[in-house]
């Protein structure tokens, strides 16, 4: 076991599954600054272009690659591209990411930054799954729709994360491998299921759960 003071949490979720919520609250738990869509914020005040180029291409893959990018991932890529592009997007999350990450304790949901970060010690992958019902049903309250035009949501907008995930590391958004923990939060509820995540990063790093109040 590892002790460490450090933490950096990355939390991947299916849409509906209540994995913003939980991200937050491990981010309430451990004092940890929270990045969701605050990162395309920072990315944008560390890039100098505007916060919108950020939200139009957030976890959506755009169309263009160049042959080297075919046969490697593009965050192992030092060299940014001269045009404006979603790449050079990318790259300016990127940036904003790790410099989060080196700065102090921080969760950060979704936006491939268990990738990004791979390399940096004292980070826990998180994947949060949920029952289809259950999915369901948050998006329809969410976005005031019937269930049919909330699983085409689900279904439309997964497929735009998971090709987004996928292109640029490298690798198989969902699958177990690229994690941590992989839990349903189903099975016991947002709050219960931020406890048991908290409870595992705790044994990992030698904290005493009542220092985070679990």
């Amino acid at each position: 076991m590892e002790t460490t003071d450090k933490i950096i949490i990355c939390v991947g979720r299916q849409i509906g599954s209540g994995g913003h919520d939980i991200a937050q609250l491990l981010a309430k738990m451990f004092g940890c600054q929270f990045y969701d869509r605050e990162l395309l914020n920072l990315a944008a005040r560390e890039s100098g272009f505007c916060e919108k180029f950020f939200e139009q291409n957030d976890e959506h893959k755009g169309f263009f690659r160049s042959v080297f990018q075919l046969h490697t991932s593009f965050a192992d890529n030092a060299v940014y591209r001269n045009n404006f592009s979603q790449d050079s997007l990318y790259q300016f999350q990127c940036d904003a990411i790790r410099k989060a990450a080196e700065e102090g304790n921080c969760v950060f949901v979704g936006r491939t930054a268990d990738y990004v970060l791979r390399n940096h010690k004292h980070v826990t992958n998180v994947f949060i799954t949920a029952d289809m019902d259950q999915r369901i049903q948050r998006v329809c309250q969410r976005r005031q729709t019937d269930r049919a035009h909330a699983r085409k949501f689900i279904a439309e907008e997964e497929a735009h994360r998971a090709a987004y995930y996928n292109y640029y590391t490298g690798k198989k958004w969902g699958h177990s491998e690229s994690y941590d923990v992989c839990i349903n939060s189903s099975l016991m509820g947002i709050e219960e299921t931020a406890k048991v995540i908290a409870h595992i990063i705790c044994r990992r790093y030698g904290w005493d759960e009542h220092r985070i109040g679990v």
